[in-house]
Protein backbone atom coordinates (compact mmCIF):
# COMPACT_ATOMS: atom_id res chain seq x y z
CA UNK A 1 0.00 0.00 0.00
CA UNK A 2 1.58 3.55 -0.84
CA UNK A 3 2.31 5.60 2.01
CA UNK A 4 2.51 9.34 1.59
CA UNK A 5 5.01 11.66 2.68
CA UNK A 6 3.80 14.39 5.07
CA UNK A 7 5.10 17.61 6.16
CA UNK A 8 6.39 16.91 9.67
CA UNK A 9 4.50 19.61 12.52
CA UNK A 10 8.45 19.91 14.27
CA UNK A 11 7.26 21.86 16.82
CA UNK A 12 3.97 23.62 18.72
CA UNK A 13 4.01 26.74 16.90
CA UNK A 14 5.09 25.08 13.13
CA UNK A 15 2.67 26.33 10.17
CA UNK A 16 4.61 25.49 7.31
CA UNK A 17 8.02 24.04 6.15
CA UNK A 18 10.19 24.76 3.66
CA UNK A 19 11.44 21.15 1.43
CA UNK A 20 15.59 21.29 0.71
CA UNK A 21 17.66 18.91 -0.14
CA UNK A 22 16.05 15.30 -1.52
CA UNK A 23 18.52 12.65 -0.13
CA UNK A 24 17.16 10.17 -2.55
CA UNK A 25 15.57 9.95 -6.28
CA UNK A 26 12.63 8.40 -7.49
CA UNK A 27 12.87 5.06 -7.88
CA UNK A 28 15.59 4.94 -5.10
CA UNK A 29 14.67 1.92 -2.40
CA UNK A 30 14.28 3.03 1.28
CA UNK A 31 14.00 1.54 4.72
CA UNK A 32 11.68 2.95 7.61
CA UNK A 33 13.20 5.50 9.44
CA UNK A 34 16.17 6.41 6.62
CA UNK A 35 17.18 10.16 6.34
CA UNK A 36 14.53 10.82 3.12
CA UNK A 37 14.51 14.78 3.20
CA UNK A 38 15.31 18.07 4.33
CA UNK A 39 13.09 20.22 5.48
CA UNK A 40 13.49 23.91 6.88
CA UNK A 41 12.02 26.18 9.03
CA UNK A 42 12.75 29.41 9.67
CA UNK A 43 15.03 28.67 12.86
CA UNK A 44 16.11 24.76 11.90
CA UNK A 45 16.99 22.28 9.26
CA UNK A 46 15.45 18.97 9.89
CA UNK A 47 16.28 16.02 8.36
CA UNK A 48 12.61 13.92 7.63
CA UNK A 49 12.60 10.06 7.82
CA UNK A 50 10.74 7.69 5.44
CA UNK A 51 7.52 6.94 7.11
CA UNK A 52 7.82 2.96 5.69
CA UNK A 53 9.71 0.52 3.59
CA UNK A 54 9.49 0.65 -0.28
CA UNK A 55 10.68 2.65 -3.17
CA UNK A 56 10.22 6.69 -3.98
CA UNK A 57 8.05 5.99 -6.22
CA UNK A 58 7.11 9.92 -6.76
CA UNK A 59 8.61 13.40 -5.44
CA UNK A 60 5.59 15.44 -5.24
CA UNK A 61 7.21 19.24 -3.89
CA UNK A 62 10.48 19.77 -5.26
CA UNK A 63 13.31 22.09 -3.49
CA UNK A 64 12.34 25.30 -2.35
CA UNK A 65 8.67 24.63 -2.10
CA UNK A 66 7.38 26.19 1.04
CA UNK A 67 3.95 23.47 2.28
CA UNK A 68 1.78 23.47 5.12
CA UNK A 69 1.88 21.05 7.49
CA UNK A 70 0.62 17.93 6.26
CA UNK A 71 1.09 18.45 2.99
CA UNK A 72 1.95 16.46 0.65
CA UNK A 73 5.95 15.95 -0.42
CA UNK A 74 6.17 12.66 -1.64
CA UNK A 75 5.00 8.57 -1.91
CA UNK A 76 6.76 5.86 -0.91
CA UNK A 77 5.27 2.74 -2.49
CA UNK A 78 5.75 -0.96 -4.30
CA UNK A 79 7.02 -0.89 -7.87
CA UNK A 80 4.47 0.03 -10.06
CA UNK A 81 2.06 0.67 -7.49
CA UNK A 82 -1.22 2.97 -8.60
CA UNK A 83 -0.40 5.85 -6.25
CA UNK A 84 -3.53 8.05 -7.67
CA UNK A 85 -6.06 7.41 -4.80
CA UNK A 86 -2.55 8.78 -2.37
CA UNK A 87 -1.96 11.55 -4.78
CA UNK A 88 -5.56 12.34 -4.54
CA UNK A 89 -5.95 12.80 -1.22
CA UNK A 90 -3.08 14.14 -0.10
CA UNK A 91 -2.89 17.89 0.93
CA UNK A 92 -0.27 19.21 -1.75
CA UNK A 93 -1.00 22.54 -1.90
CA UNK A 94 1.91 24.93 -1.85
CA UNK A 95 1.93 27.78 0.94
CA UNK A 96 4.45 29.85 -0.58
CA UNK A 97 5.78 28.21 -3.70
CA UNK A 98 9.29 29.51 -4.35
CA UNK A 99 10.61 29.25 -7.57
CA UNK A 100 14.25 27.62 -7.40
CA UNK A 101 17.02 27.92 -9.97
CA UNK A 102 17.99 24.87 -11.69
CA UNK A 103 20.57 22.70 -9.57
CA UNK A 104 24.32 22.16 -10.83
CA UNK A 105 24.69 20.12 -13.86
CA UNK A 106 20.71 20.26 -14.31
CA UNK A 107 18.86 20.39 -17.23
CA UNK A 108 17.75 24.11 -17.97
CA UNK A 109 14.20 24.66 -19.33
CA UNK A 110 14.47 28.63 -20.77
CA UNK A 111 11.94 30.09 -23.49
CA UNK A 112 14.31 30.61 -26.78
CA UNK A 113 13.97 34.49 -26.82
CA UNK A 114 14.82 34.68 -22.78
CA UNK A 115 17.99 32.99 -23.62
CA UNK A 116 18.61 35.41 -26.25
CA UNK A 117 17.95 37.91 -23.80
CA UNK A 118 20.11 36.06 -21.03
CA UNK A 119 22.88 35.91 -23.36
CA UNK A 120 22.86 39.16 -24.63
CA UNK A 121 22.96 41.13 -21.34
CA UNK A 122 25.85 38.70 -20.27
CA UNK A 123 23.73 36.85 -17.50
CA UNK A 124 23.71 33.41 -16.25
CA UNK A 125 20.91 32.13 -16.94
CA UNK A 126 21.41 28.86 -14.79
CA UNK A 127 21.33 30.93 -11.81
CA UNK A 128 17.85 32.29 -12.65
CA UNK A 129 14.56 30.73 -10.84
CA UNK A 130 12.25 30.11 -13.83
CA UNK A 131 8.56 30.79 -12.93
CA UNK A 132 7.06 29.50 -15.97
CA UNK A 133 5.08 25.81 -16.60
CA UNK A 134 7.60 23.56 -14.61
CA UNK A 135 10.19 25.61 -13.78
CA UNK A 136 10.84 27.51 -17.22
CA UNK A 137 12.62 30.52 -17.29
CA UNK A 138 10.70 33.25 -19.32
CA UNK A 139 11.85 36.80 -20.62
CA UNK A 140 9.97 38.36 -17.79
CA UNK A 141 12.14 36.00 -15.47
CA UNK A 142 14.98 37.33 -17.32
CA UNK A 143 14.48 41.36 -17.39
CA UNK A 144 13.94 40.81 -13.11
CA UNK A 145 17.38 39.33 -13.07
CA UNK A 146 18.79 42.25 -15.25
CA UNK A 147 17.11 44.58 -13.18
CA UNK A 148 18.48 42.83 -9.65
CA UNK A 149 21.89 41.93 -10.71
CA UNK A 150 21.18 38.28 -10.25
CA UNK A 151 22.82 36.09 -12.69
CA UNK A 152 25.38 38.50 -13.17
CA UNK A 153 29.04 36.94 -14.47
CA UNK A 154 31.36 37.29 -11.95
CA UNK A 155 34.83 35.78 -13.47
CA UNK A 156 36.83 36.03 -10.23
CA UNK A 157 38.53 33.15 -8.63
CA UNK A 158 36.87 31.26 -6.19
CA UNK A 159 37.63 28.26 -3.36
CA UNK A 160 34.28 27.72 -2.47
CA UNK A 161 30.53 28.02 -3.43
CA UNK A 162 28.09 27.88 -0.94
CA UNK A 163 23.92 28.30 -1.89
CA UNK A 164 22.50 30.94 -0.11
CA UNK A 165 20.05 28.91 0.77
CA UNK A 166 17.99 27.34 4.04
CA UNK A 167 19.26 28.51 7.91
CA UNK A 168 22.21 30.79 6.38
CA UNK A 169 19.22 32.24 4.20
CA UNK A 170 16.87 32.84 7.01
CA UNK A 171 19.18 33.98 9.35
CA UNK A 172 20.48 36.84 6.67
CA UNK A 173 16.69 37.59 6.21
CA UNK A 174 15.77 37.76 10.05
CA UNK A 175 19.14 39.94 10.72
CA UNK A 176 18.55 42.70 8.04
CA UNK A 177 14.94 42.65 8.56
CA UNK A 178 16.09 43.25 12.41
CA UNK A 179 18.55 45.84 11.58
CA UNK A 180 16.02 48.12 9.14
CA UNK A 181 12.93 47.68 11.02
CA UNK A 182 14.29 48.65 14.43
CA UNK A 183 15.77 52.09 15.57
CA UNK A 184 18.92 50.70 17.40
CA UNK A 185 21.09 51.72 20.07
CA UNK A 186 24.18 49.76 21.63
CA UNK A 187 25.82 51.06 24.72
CA UNK A 188 28.82 49.70 25.77
CA UNK A 189 30.52 49.00 29.23
CA UNK A 190 33.26 47.25 31.16
CA UNK A 191 32.58 45.26 34.10
CA UNK A 192 34.37 43.42 37.18
CA UNK A 193 34.31 39.92 37.41
CA UNK A 194 36.50 39.24 39.98
CA UNK A 195 32.92 38.24 41.93
CA UNK A 196 31.76 36.44 39.71
CA UNK A 197 34.83 34.27 38.79
CA UNK A 198 35.52 33.69 43.00
CA UNK A 199 32.03 32.99 43.55
CA UNK A 200 32.29 30.20 40.45
CA UNK A 201 35.56 28.61 41.61
CA UNK A 202 34.16 28.36 45.44
CA UNK A 203 30.69 26.06 44.14
CA UNK A 204 32.84 24.18 41.77
CA UNK A 205 35.42 23.05 44.17
CA UNK A 206 35.39 19.41 44.52
CA UNK A 207 32.08 19.06 41.85
CA UNK A 208 32.52 16.66 39.05
CA UNK A 209 33.44 17.97 35.66
CA UNK A 210 29.80 17.40 34.44
CA UNK A 211 28.02 19.36 37.31
CA UNK A 212 30.20 22.57 37.22
CA UNK A 213 29.02 25.97 37.15
CA UNK A 214 29.83 27.66 33.81
CA UNK A 215 30.62 31.53 33.89
CA UNK A 216 27.76 31.49 31.04
CA UNK A 217 25.33 30.00 33.64
CA UNK A 218 26.12 32.67 36.37
CA UNK A 219 25.76 35.58 33.56
CA UNK A 220 22.71 34.08 32.54
CA UNK A 221 21.08 33.92 36.51
CA UNK A 222 22.69 37.75 36.57
CA UNK A 223 21.02 39.13 33.39
CA UNK A 224 17.50 37.26 34.36
CA UNK A 225 17.43 38.74 37.89
CA UNK A 226 18.65 42.02 36.44
CA UNK A 227 15.64 41.83 33.99
CA UNK A 228 13.06 40.43 37.49
CA UNK A 229 14.33 43.55 39.38
CA UNK A 230 14.05 46.03 36.25
CA UNK A 231 11.86 45.03 33.26
CA UNK A 232 12.40 47.89 31.20
CA UNK A 233 14.62 45.11 28.76
CA UNK A 234 11.72 42.63 28.96
CA UNK A 235 9.45 44.29 26.06
CA UNK A 236 7.76 43.78 23.11
CA UNK A 237 6.42 46.03 19.95
CA UNK A 238 2.56 44.46 19.31
CA UNK A 239 0.75 46.77 16.23
CA UNK A 240 0.42 49.55 18.27
CA UNK A 241 0.90 48.35 21.83
CA UNK A 242 4.03 48.12 23.77
CA UNK A 243 4.03 45.32 26.41
CA UNK A 244 5.91 44.45 29.08
CA UNK A 245 6.42 40.29 29.25
CA UNK A 246 5.36 38.70 32.25
CA UNK A 247 7.52 35.79 31.52
CA UNK A 248 11.90 36.18 31.35
CA UNK A 249 13.01 33.75 28.81
CA UNK A 250 16.19 33.74 27.80
CA UNK A 251 17.46 33.13 24.60
CA UNK A 252 21.08 32.02 24.44
CA UNK A 253 22.78 32.26 21.16
CA UNK A 254 24.69 29.29 19.75
CA UNK A 255 27.06 28.77 16.52
CA UNK A 256 26.34 25.73 14.43
CA UNK A 257 27.93 24.86 11.55
CA UNK A 258 25.55 26.36 9.31
CA UNK A 259 24.73 29.86 11.32
CA UNK A 260 23.33 30.50 14.37
CA UNK A 261 20.52 29.01 16.56
CA UNK A 262 18.55 30.59 19.58
CA UNK A 263 17.75 27.74 21.74
CA UNK A 264 15.31 29.60 25.04
CA UNK A 265 15.69 28.85 29.03
CA UNK A 266 12.24 29.59 30.15
CA UNK A 267 11.51 31.54 33.19
CA UNK A 268 15.61 31.31 33.57
CA UNK A 269 14.90 34.10 36.93
CA UNK A 270 12.40 30.80 38.54
CA UNK A 271 15.05 28.47 38.04
CA UNK A 272 18.11 27.40 40.35
CA UNK A 273 21.86 27.78 39.46
CA UNK A 274 22.49 24.15 38.69
CA UNK A 275 19.00 23.76 36.52
CA UNK A 276 20.20 26.63 34.21
CA UNK A 277 23.44 25.51 34.03
CA UNK A 278 22.48 21.94 32.41
CA UNK A 279 19.87 23.54 29.93
CA UNK A 280 22.66 25.53 28.83
CA UNK A 281 24.75 22.40 28.07
CA UNK A 282 21.82 20.11 26.78
CA UNK A 283 20.41 22.98 24.90
CA UNK A 284 23.63 23.84 23.53
CA UNK A 285 24.92 20.18 22.88
CA UNK A 286 21.35 18.87 20.77
CA UNK A 287 21.18 22.64 18.79
CA UNK A 288 25.26 21.69 17.51
CA UNK A 289 23.59 18.53 16.14
CA UNK A 290 20.94 19.75 14.75
CA UNK A 291 18.61 18.02 17.27
CA UNK A 292 16.33 20.81 18.89
CA UNK A 293 12.20 21.33 18.39
CA UNK A 294 11.78 24.75 16.89
CA UNK A 295 9.42 25.35 20.42
CA UNK A 296 12.60 25.18 21.89
CA UNK A 297 13.90 28.42 20.14
CA UNK A 298 10.85 30.53 20.39
CA UNK A 299 9.25 32.71 23.24
CA UNK A 300 12.22 34.66 24.47
CA UNK A 301 12.21 37.72 25.80
CA UNK A 302 15.67 38.75 26.18
CA UNK A 303 18.66 37.71 24.51
CA UNK A 304 22.38 37.27 25.59
CA UNK A 305 25.10 36.28 22.76
CA UNK A 306 28.23 35.62 23.79
CA UNK A 307 31.72 35.80 21.81
CA UNK A 308 34.08 36.04 24.69
CA UNK A 309 35.36 32.71 24.49
CA UNK A 310 36.88 33.47 21.16
CA UNK A 311 39.20 36.00 23.27
CA UNK A 312 39.28 38.86 20.43
CA UNK A 313 36.33 41.05 21.28
CA UNK A 314 36.04 43.28 23.35
CA UNK A 315 32.11 45.04 22.83
CA UNK A 316 30.29 44.88 19.27
CA UNK A 317 26.88 45.46 18.22
CA UNK A 318 24.47 42.38 18.54
CA UNK A 319 21.18 42.33 16.61
CA UNK A 320 18.08 42.61 18.13
CA UNK A 321 16.29 39.27 17.96
CA UNK A 322 12.37 40.07 17.16
CA UNK A 323 10.08 40.08 18.16
CA UNK A 324 12.53 40.97 21.12
CA UNK A 325 12.94 44.34 22.33
CA UNK A 326 17.07 44.14 23.42
CA UNK A 327 19.62 41.93 23.48
CA UNK A 328 23.28 41.80 25.50
CA UNK A 329 26.16 40.85 24.26
CA UNK A 330 29.40 39.57 26.40
CA UNK A 331 32.87 40.24 24.63
CA UNK A 332 36.12 38.32 26.21
CA UNK A 333 37.51 38.73 29.54
CA UNK A 334 41.10 40.43 30.22
CA UNK A 335 43.19 41.42 32.91
CA UNK A 336 43.34 45.25 32.75
CA UNK A 337 44.26 48.21 35.05
CA UNK A 338 41.59 49.49 37.10
CA UNK A 339 41.39 52.50 39.50
CA UNK A 340 39.88 50.61 43.13
CA UNK A 341 40.05 53.03 45.68
CA UNK A 342 42.49 55.60 44.68
CA UNK A 343 44.92 52.66 44.09
CA UNK A 344 45.58 51.25 40.57
CA UNK A 345 45.10 47.49 40.69
CA UNK A 346 44.84 44.63 37.89
CA UNK A 347 41.22 43.47 37.66
CA UNK A 348 39.36 40.41 34.82
CA UNK A 349 37.46 42.87 33.06
CA UNK A 350 34.43 41.59 30.67
CA UNK A 351 32.85 43.79 27.80
CA UNK A 352 28.77 44.21 27.92
CA UNK A 353 27.13 45.96 24.95
CA UNK A 354 23.08 46.33 25.13
CA UNK A 355 21.79 46.62 22.23
CA UNK A 356 17.35 48.11 22.06
CA UNK A 357 14.97 49.58 20.34
CA UNK A 358 14.93 53.07 20.86
CA UNK A 359 11.69 52.97 19.29
CA UNK A 360 10.05 51.73 22.77
CA UNK A 361 13.50 51.81 25.19
CA UNK A 362 14.81 55.17 25.88
CA UNK A 363 18.37 55.73 26.45
CA UNK A 364 18.48 56.60 30.22
CA UNK A 365 16.19 53.70 31.35
CA UNK A 366 18.58 51.33 29.36
CA UNK A 367 21.54 53.05 31.39
CA UNK A 368 19.38 52.09 34.41
CA UNK A 369 19.04 48.82 33.79
CA UNK A 370 22.60 48.24 32.83
CA UNK A 371 23.74 50.10 35.98
CA UNK A 372 21.71 46.78 37.60
CA UNK A 373 23.26 44.06 36.09
CA UNK A 374 26.65 45.45 36.71
CA UNK A 375 25.89 45.47 40.40
CA UNK A 376 24.51 41.94 40.41
CA UNK A 377 28.21 40.95 38.70
CA UNK A 378 30.03 42.96 40.50
CA UNK A 379 28.60 41.78 43.79
CA UNK A 380 27.15 38.24 42.26
CA UNK A 381 25.40 36.74 46.10
CA UNK A 382 22.67 39.47 45.18
CA UNK A 383 22.03 37.59 42.36
CA UNK A 384 20.23 34.82 44.60
CA UNK A 385 18.50 37.58 47.15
Amino acid sequence: MATPIAMPKLGLSMKTGTLGKWLKKEGDSVKKGEALVEVMTDKITNKVEAPADGILLKIISAKGVKLPVGGLMGVIGEAGEDISAVLAAGPATSADAAPTAAAPGGKVKISPAARKMADDAGIDYTRIAGTGPEGRITKEDVEKAIESGVGSADDRATLKVIPYEGMRKAIGENMLASWTSNAKVTQHVSVDMSGILALRKTINEGAKDKDKISVTALLTKAVARAVEINPIVNLTLDGDEVKTLKDINIGMAVAVPDGLIVPVIRNANEKKLAQVNAEINDLAKRGRKNKLDPDEMSGGTFTITNLGGYGSVDWFTPIINPPESAILGIGRTIDKPVVVKGEIVIRPMMGLSLSFDHRIIDGAPAAEWLAVLIKLIENPQKIFI
